[in-house]
């Protein structure tokens, strides 16, 4: 099949409201991971905050991937347009209120409400925006898609977020260097209200499945205290948690590591290549273990991912830091497309959406964790004694405990 064939069937087999959600949700990752690449140095040296607003990375990364379990009912009470329009609006006001805190022209009103207060407020109403985004650009895939397209949507959705998660932050160099830390997050403001103004105009509501279920808040923490009830998926999710501790310090920890150790002032474009080989490791990874079941593959990604911040311990270049990227890349794209499988299969058939809400779970308490954990190592051994392999050696750790924990999972729980 030639190429003008391939996007004639690409075009014919997705509607139009599934491109416009499509092209929101990249230019969305823009602005967030370029703000998320920066957020920790700027909380901590620009607003003074320290170690302190490194947790404070943690918190808003916990709020955003939580807030969206709870979302769903609005989402489904507003309709999608609505969401959408509400998400980037509180977006690019939430971005505002960060950035002002860094700015001279922000200070007189950020003192009289108080630093520390003003930025936690500035971050959770930023999540709150965050919080609708997912329901409604994972739900117009769904709506949009057939049986037969819907595979092919999902990957297409999955390849935008690693395009935004990679150009966001090497865009967001660029501003650092040449306008300041702060225009970052005025950026990506900028580009929320842009997404406002985007949806209102261009997107169109999909037609809702006329047998789906509404869901309500009460509907919501029934579901919960079934899956809090079910002891083997709950372990499932913590042993997975240990994993996003890891990952989530390519925002809090590693940008000062490759600024301040490394002397890379653009650590941004390191930080970056994570993405970069998500996009290209995704497909390959896929085909090569299509064979393996789904648990040692899993193990197998929480291994390599492990190894990632060990590459660190031994060799002190960006060629290692690099590496590492990669490694962690690929440890991803190794555990995520069968931990959402897997999730599907462990859940009883009448629960598989309740389990499948619950699987940003692991994220969200990573990141909960990931904050205050950075900013220990930060102060510990990159502030006042320098030992940055250290903290590498007790991130692989964690990363070997949490591949140890599956492997028992898998001898114990699984093939019983």
């Amino acid at each position: 099949m030639d190429l003008a064939a391939r996007f004639s069937e690409l075009k014919s087999g997705f509607a139009r409201s599934f491109w416009v959600a499509n092209v929101l949700e990249l230019f969305e990752r823009f602005s967030f991971y370029g703000s998320k690449i920066v957020l920790a140095v700027f909380l901590a040296e620009t607003v003074g905050l320290g170690p302190f607003g490194v947790s404070l990375v943690g918190l808003y990364g916990f709020a955003v991937y939580f807030l969206p379990i709870l979302a769903g009912p609005v989402v489904d009470r507003f309709g999608f347009k609505k969401s959408l329009a509400a998400c980037f609006a509180i977006f690019s006001l939430g971005y505002f209120l960060i950035g002002l805190s860094g700015m001279p022209m922000g200070q007189p009103l950020v003192s009289a409400v108080g630093t520390k207060t003003w930025v936690v407020c500035a971050l959770l109403i930023t999540a709150v925006g965050g919080s609708l985004i997912k329901p409604c650009i994972v739900g117009t895939v769904a709506r949009t898609t057939t049986k037969d397209t819907k595979a092919l949507g999902y990957s297409i959705y999955y390849t935008l977020v690693n395009i935004g998660g990679w150009l966001g932050p090497v865009l967001a160099s660029q501003v650092r260097v040449s306008l300041g830390i702060a225009q970052v997050l005025v950026g990506a403001s900028l580009v929320s209200f842009l997404l406002f103004l985007g949806t209102l105009v261009f997107f169109k509501e999909p037609a809702r499945d006329p047998g789906a279920e509404e869901r309500t808040l009460g509907k919501v923490l029934k579901d919960a205290a079934l899956v809090l009830a079910n002891g083997r998926f709950i372990g499932f999710l913590v042993i997975f948690t240990g994993f996003w501790v890891m990952f989530w310090q390519v925002y809090d920890l590693f940008p000062f590591y490759v600024r301040d150790v490394l002397k890379v002032e653009r650590f941004e474009l390191i930080g970056s290549l994570e993405a970069f080989s998500v996009i290209f490791l995704t497909v390959p990874v896929a085909a090569l273990m299509k064979k393996v079941r789904a648990v040692p593959q899993m193990t197998l990604g929480l291994a390599v991912g492990s190894c990632s911040w060990l590459v660190l311990v031994f060799f002190q270049t960006w060629q290692a830091a690099a590496l590492a990227m990669f490694l962690l890349a690929l440890g991803e794209v190794l555990q995520a497309p069968r931990y959402y499988e897997y999730i599907a299969d462990l859940a009883p058939k009448e629960q598989v959406g309740t389990f499948m809400g619950f699987a940003f779970l692991p994220i969200a308490l990573g990141a909960l964790l990931a904050g205050p954990l950075g900013g220990v190592l930060l102060q510990s051994y990159l502030k006042e004694t320098m030992q940055p392999a250290k903290a590498w050696m007790i991130l692989s750790g964690l990363g070997f405990v949490s591949t140890a924990a599956l492997l028992a999972y898998d001898r114990f729980l699984v093939r019983r």
